[in-house]
This record gives structure tokens, C-alpha cells and sequence, in this order.
């Protein structure tokens, strides 16, 4: 693939899509994702019009991002501060909403898709990237599941499994930091764990404020990612997770274990760690164990061999990786760890690299770079 002619195609296409309305910030990170997708896949295919091809790509990209933003900004003229512990307030419309979304006549799957970008407000490349599915059968997805209820009275409300599992996913693309929705999806678990009596409702609940209360650490002054192990834990908010563990222990205490339950006590087990040092892998190792079981997610299975490389090793982390598809996402930058801590920073070096190419934002391409370029400058200082 010719770099060269990316970067002198980089202006010319910023140019085109501020003439065609976006602002100059928004057309540059537009162009910007258009880039990454070129360079995943120009190697094997390149187009025959590379600036219509950039082109084309960044507008699709400037319009996801442009309706995620509106959605965005009509929730947040309903939420004026982070959620607070205690009791919810009183319930709106919104959760409501995912109720009716969810219907009967949709499968699990399909109604998902369909709440998540109806009222979630997602794009459908942010839908497709947490099912692990391409954009054009999510689409596809969608599309039918609209076909379905367009004929039938939205007046029978979904499954509470369904919905947790739109809040769920909610509140991780919040999280990732793409669009801000994490508040949101606390907020309206909270009114669900309110009015429902079930434990995982809870373990979800317990789950989200774990997580979010390690948000101010999660990023650096300079907004980039801070990998767990090197977060800040005196800016951990210990009020969220002293509730968030509160509830889970409920939870738990009524023997009906689901995976957002096993899901906590994972993030409470780093919660409860005074550094990452004192981590309880081996209880890490248990729960992941548990969740596998009821999900059988090859996600779970990624994140269980990390935990086995920082219980048994490095070597008995990559054994457990090998038995995984390279192709799952973030498996070469869970490589690429592993490979460091067993002492290959080479391997590690290039894996991160390959990592920050497959990289599902910005953010996250930016923290992988950055980690293949410490290594390379590390080795290049120990040559001769």
C-alpha cells in the first residue's frame, strides 16, 4: 500500500467533506477513520479511485458519528449530573422504550440491534463491532427487525433479559469512550433494579458502578488511555464501588448466579485490590472459569487467558490464548502483552503494532502505537 499517497489524498478529502457541511474537527477525525480502514484493507484490494474511496468512506463515517452526537446531546438535556447512589428517581419514558423495542415478536438478537439503535442511539458500525459481526449483516439485521414491527402494536413490552443486555452494551460503548452513554445506562438500570426484584439486575447494576468508578483514572491529562494496572487508585470513587459491591454481595447471597453477577465480582476483585500488584488473579481465574461456563463468549475466554498469564505465567497465558482464534479482536494486542511480560519484545513489539492497526478507535490504535514504539526505542538503544 502507497502511504505516500495517503497522506497527499488527506487534505483534498478533509476538504471535500467540509464543502459538503462538516465542521474542519469533524471531517479531519472522519477522515481519520477512513484512513485506519484503508489501511486494513488496501493491502489486498486497493480501490481503483482511491480519493473517491476515502471519499465515499469518511462521509459514512462523518454521518455515524454526526447522529450519534445528536442522540447524544437529546439524552443529555435529561440527565444533568452523574448518577447518584440512592434511591432512582422517578421512572421516564426511556426505559419504557426499551421495553417496548424489545417485543415479542423480534428474537433476542434482533431486538437488541433494533433497541440499541433506535433508542440507544449507536451506530450501526458500533452495534456490529460488539457483536463481532461485519457492519453489512448488522445493517441487514436491523433492517428486518424493522420490517418486523412495522406491521404490529408496540403495546407488548420484551423480556428483562433482553433489555439488561441492551443496557449492558449500552454502557460499554459509553465506556470505551466513543460517545458518552455510560451515565446514561447507570441511570436507567437503576430504575430498572427500582421496580425488579432479580439478581441480575442487580449484578448489573453492580457491575456498571464498578466500572464507572474507575473513569477519572482511566484516561491521562493528554486524554490517553491509562491500562488498569497503571491507574491512579486514589481517584478510584470509592463511594461507587463501596455500593457497587454492597449490591453485588446481595446479589450473590440468593444463589442465582447469572453473568452479570460473575461479571462484578471480577470487577470488584480489582476494585477491592490495594495496587495492582496485590490483585487476586487466582480468584480472577475462578470467576472467569464460572463465566465461560454460562456464556461460552470467546471475549470471556480472551480476557481469561490475560488473567492466567498474571496467575500462572506468562507461557500458561499464551497457552490458553493459543486455543483462541487469532482473529478475535484485541487477540494480538493480548499476545503482544504476553509476549512482553515472558520477556520477547520484539514479538511483543510487532504485535502491538499489528494491535494498533485492528484497533476499533482511535484511542485505543493511539495507546497500542505507543506501546510498539516504547519497545522499538528500548531495543534500539541496547544495539550497538
Amino acid at each position: 500500500m502507497d502511504e505516500a499517497l495517503l497522506r497527499s489524498l488527506t487534505p483534498s478529502v478533509i476538504g471535500v467533506l467540509v464543502r459538503r457541511g462538516a465542521d474542519f474537527a469533524a471531517a479531519e477525525d472522519a477522515v481519520q477513520e477512513a484512513l485506519v480502514e484503508a489501511v486494513r484493507g488496501w493491502p489486498d484490494d486497493q480501490p481503483r479511485d482511491p480519493k473517491g474511496w476515502l471519499v465515499t468512506v469518511a462521509w459514512r463515517r462523518f454521518l455515524d458519528a454526526a447522529r450519534a452526537d445528536a442522540s447524544r446531546r437529546r439524552r443529555e438535556d435529561l440527565v444533568d449530573q452523574e448518577p447518584a447512589p440512592g434511591p432512582a428517581p422517578a421512572a421516564d419514558d426511556t426505559l419504557q422504550l426499551y421495553f417496548l423495542c424489545a417485543h415479542p415478536s423480534l428474537s433476542p438478537s434482533s431486538a437488541v440491534a433494533l433497541t440499541l439503535r433506535a433508542v440507544g442511539g449507536l451506530t450501526t458500525r458500533q452495534i456490529a463491532r460488539a457483536y463481532l459481526v461485519p457492519e453489512a449483516t448488522m445493517a441487514q439485521r436491523i433492517s428486518r427487525a424493522k420490517r418486523t414491527v412495522s406491521g404490529v402494536r408496540l403495546d407488548r413490552p420484551g423480556d428483562v433479559a433482553t433489555v439488561l443486555r441492551v443496557l449492558y452494551l449500552v454502557f460499554n460503548e459509553g465506556y470505551s469512550g466513543d460517545v458518552d452513554l455510560a451515565a446514561e445506562a447507570v441511570r436507567l438500570t437503576r430504575q430498572l433494579a427500582a421496580v425488579i426484584d432479580h439478581p441480575e439486575v442487580a449484578g448489573l447494576l453492580a457491575l456498571m458502578l464498578l466500572h464507572h468508578a474507575r473513569r477519572a483514572a482511566r484516561t491521562a491529562a493528554d486524554g490517553s488511555l491509562v491500562p488498569l494496572a497503571e491507574q491512579d487508585r486514589g481517584r478510584w470513587d470509592t463511594g461507587a464501588i463501596a455500593e457497587g459491591v454492597g449490591i453485588l454481595q446481595a446479589a450473590l447471597a440468593r444463589d442465582r448466579l447469572g453473568e452479570f453477577q460473575a461479571q462484578a465480582a471480577i470487577a470488584a476483585l480489582h476494585a477491592d485490590a490495594p495496587t495492582a500488584a496485590e490483585t487476586d488473579w487466582m480468584q480472577i481465574v475462578e470467576w472467569y472459569d464460572e463465566l465461560a461456563r454460562l456464556t461460552d463468549s470467546p471475549v470471556v475466554r480472551l480476557n481469561r487467558a490475560v488473567a492466567v498469564g498474571e496467575a500462572d505465567g506468562p507461557r500458561a497465558g499464551m497457552a490458553a490464548l493459543a486455543k483462541l482464534d487469532a482473529s478475535l479482536p484485541r487477540h494480538a494486542a493480548v499476545a503482544a502483552y504476553l509476549h512482553e511480560r515472558d520477556g520477547d519484545p520484539a514479538t511483543a513489539a510487532r504485535l502491538y503494532a499489528e494491535a494498533a492497526r485492528k484497533a476499533p478507535n482511535l484511542a485505543e490504535r493511539d495507546h497500542l502505537t505507543r506501546q510498539a514504539a516504547r519497545l522499538n526505542a528500548r531495543r534500539d538503544r541496547r544495539q550497538p
